[in-house]
């Protein structure tokens, strides 16, 4: 797991406990948000919040990697930590905003959220609902979805 990766776990968990459902999606939308704001195009996206890939799983986008960290949690929540990391200002920005956004969702809900959005969907695209899919959710579909949302508030 990238440092940059657990920078941004850590930061979510100092927040609140959460259950390992909610942090994929927290993560999700954090890495989702960053990739669309942070790069001008589709072209070029090369600004990423971490190295790692989300995969298309049955429950939503989820990093393998996390999932394995964090497994034994089941459905009970991981312990919220003491200590926020210290990150540069315009990704504390975007993780706030997203907290603000999706903070006061369940696990569950935002599962039904990324469900209902065309990334995790075009990545599942031949998978019925319940089989397993390791598809990765490719960063033009995260960022080309996204930036119509950001298009359609302005």
């Amino acid at each position: 797991m990238s440092p940059e990766l657990q920078n941004v776990i850590n930061w979510f968990l100092s927040k609140d406990s959460m259950s390992p459902k909610k942090l994929q999606k927290l993560l999700y939308y954090a890495y989702s948000w960053t990739l669309t704001l942070e790069n001008e195009d589709s072209e070029e996206l090369e600004n990423r919040l971490f190295e790692e890939d989300f995969e298309a799983w049955v429950h939503g986008p989820v990093i393998p990697d996390v999932y394995f960290e964090y497994r034994n949690y089941g459905y009970q929540n991981i312990p919220k930590k003491d200590f926020s990391p210290d990150l540069p200002e315009e990704i504390e920005d975007i993780l706030e905003q997203v907290w603000e956004e999706y903070g006061e969702f369940t696990g569950n809900e935002l599962e039904t959220i990324t469900h209902k959005e065309d990334p995790w969907r075009n990545a599942r695209k031949g998978y019925n609902p319940i089989e397993r899919c390791n598809e990765k959710i490719s960063d033009i579909d995260i960022f080309n979805y996204y930036i119509q949302q950001v298009e359609y508030i302005d």
